[in-house]
């Protein structure tokens, strides 16, 4: 079973960014104050908001993940590692639409650039559809070799100046970074998933794998201790949680369009479950607000300095 974080160190908070849906339109101004802003507020403001939010208020990163109907992760993360100075970005991205190869190129430009803030979140098991969507007609247990695949070639030409690799869906001859793009640290690898292939894949490769709380956690997270303690391996458990928190439980449950399994109630009662997943082994939180920036606020400076303040006690 892969251990709890040791006491005194408190848990990694990532926030899920709003990179889907339609453009968000500034406060409207009062008719005597002329309006500068109209048509100069687009996809990116709302979001580069989301990540200032996460910044001043104390989260340790954002994740920008990879769905067909959203903004380009890349690109997002890329954006918002310019604009803030401390937090991490985590891309999604999948092993079917380019190369390893190139892949890693562009996050060893994006951990130069950023300071060794970039991560990835490779998605390995699409929808079939989606995945038919983006050119992938790979299926079964082949997608998960394939990002095993790209993940090794990526680590390859990162760490080593002459890599050759012959895989069955990616091959390399004598690749690898010199130079400037030779020196940086690898992008955290956070990977999901409940399947054996998934997390046989953690297990080789991931920094961090992430639950989703409708599975048996407990049997999980030992399974996947296990499978990375054969390779002499630890990875970090996670947990992706929907969350709504307010002054009280009857105004956290009177937010709209909070989905079924969300940890819902007052700040100190979400905290306390929270502590529940740490016990049991997480020590990386994706918490998903509301699509607010006003809700990113609320959890940076009411529910994350809880944490703060309980292990300076601890100390």
């Amino acid at each position: 079973m892969t251990p709890p974080s040791p006491p005194g160190t408190p848990p990694r908070f990532l926030l899920t960014l709003p990179t889907t849906g339609p453009d968000a339109a500034p406060a409207p101004l009062p008719e005597f104050v002329t309006d500068l802003r109209r048509g100069r507020y687009g996809a990116f403001d709302t979001i580069a908001e989301a990540g200032r939010a996460a910044e001043v208020t104390g989260f340790d990163g954002v994740v920008a993940p990879f769905a067909p109907d959203a903004e380009e992760s890349l690109v997002v993360v890329a954006g918002l590692l310019r604009h803030n100075r401390w937090i991490h970005g985590v891309a999604g991205l999948h092993p079917g639409v380019g190369t390893p190869v190139y892949a890693a190129k562009l996050a060893a430009s994006l951990q130069r650039f950023s300071g060794d803030r970039f991560g990835w979140w490779p998605v390995v098991d699409l929808p079939p559809a989606t995945a038919r969507a983006h050119g992938d007609f790979l299926e079964g247990p082949d997608r998960y070799a394939r990002a095993d695949e790209f993940l090794t070639i990526a680590k390859g030409v990162w760490e080593h100046e002459d890599f050759t690799y012959e895989g069955r869906f990616f091959q390399v001859l004598a690749g690898g970074f010199q130079g400037p793009l030779a020196a940086r640290r690898f992008p955290a690898v956070h990977l999901s998933g409940v399947s054996a292939d998934a997390l046989d894949l953690s297990a080789k490769h991931a920094d961090v794998h992430v639950f989703d709380v409708t599975g048996d956690l407990d049997a999980l997270i030992a399974d996947l201790g296990e499978r990375a303690a054969e390779r002499g391996r630890t990875v970090a458990c996670g947990l992706r949680l929907s969350v709504a928190a307010r002054e009280d439980e009857d105004e956290a449950r009177a937010v709209r369009d909070v989905p079924e399994h969300a940890v819902t109630g007052s700040f100190e009662q979400v905290a306390a479950e929270l502590r529940g997943y740490a016990e049991r082994g997480v020590s990386t939180f994706v918490l998903e607000p509301a699509p607010h920036v006003e809700d990113i606020y609320r959890l940076g400076e009411r529910l994350l300095p809880l944490f703060v303040r309980e292990h300076a006690h601890v100390d």
